[in-house]
């Protein structure tokens, strides 16, 4: 048997896949079950009890997480002007206005997050069909169409995140890394929960926390019980 087998075989039988566990306590045993040399991502997944063919139950957004996501962004800016030197300065790694325009025609793609000031959407829609199915595209309802590049940049290179929930219903999301601290990635855990709690549609009918699960690259995935969810950031609000 090849020795990743192995490591998941021993991994399944030191845990109880069938169980639902707290937010802490999951964080705790997808740590303990990691078993690639790698340092891993922890991810995050929540089905969500809406509808997302209806406009009005699409949930989407950006969060800052407060404790990062252990991944070192590479942000590109379309700005001109002031605005790119603004750019530049808060850390973005390029930035530049119709001549970064062609460059990404031509194949450019070697940058993970994609900031524009509203008066360069016109030019950067042409990279529609580059940007978008990678997403990239810069949109203004998660903050990447804006003047206030300063902040973008920043918020980006602290670990902001964007989440759209799935054709499924599900929002998928990195929330750390298996080196961070339990108490980091759980923070970082709830503050996405609580953003997902506050996006709840006015439309969505039913159970809207229909299921939370915590992984690892490698690793194994472990339920969370929402109910002890809810009831922390109840608590905590």
């Amino acid at each position: 048997m090849p020795k990743t087998q192995k490591n998941r075989a021993a991994a399944l039988a030191n845990s109880d896949l069938s169980k639902r566990y707290t937010v802490d306590e999951a964080v705790s045993l997808v740590k303990s079950a990691a078993y690639a040399k790698f340092d891993e991502s922890l991810d995050i997944a929540v089905r969500l009890g809406v509808n997302p063919k209806h406009a009005d139950q699409m949930v989407r957004g950006a969060i800052v997480l407060p404790n990062g996501t252990g991944k070192t962004v590479r942000v590109l800016v379309f700005a001109r002007g002031e605005k790119e030197k603004e750019a530049l300065e808060a850390g973005a790694d390029i930035a530049g206005a119709d001549e970064l325009v062609a460059k990404v025609q031509e194949g450019f793609l070697d940058f993970d997050r994609v900031i524009a000031t509203p008066d360069l959407m016109g030019a950067v829609g042409k990279l529609g069909r580059v940007l978008g199915p990678r997403g990239l595209m810069p949109n203004p309802k998660v903050g990447t169409v804006t003047f206030d590049v300063k902040n973008a940049v920043r918020e980006a290179k602290a670990g902001k995140v964007e989440y759209r929930v799935d054709k499924a219903g599900v929002v998928h999301c990195r929330i750390g890394r298996k080196s961070f601290d339990s108490a980091k990635l759980s923070e970082n855990a709830m503050a996405l929960i609580g953003e997902l709690l506050a996006k709840k549609p006015s439309t969505a009918k039913g159970i809207y926390l229909r299921s939370i699960t915590l992984s690892s690259t490698m690793g194994l995935g472990f339920r969370v019980d929402p109910t002890t969810v809810v009831a922390k950031s109840e608590d905590e609000s």
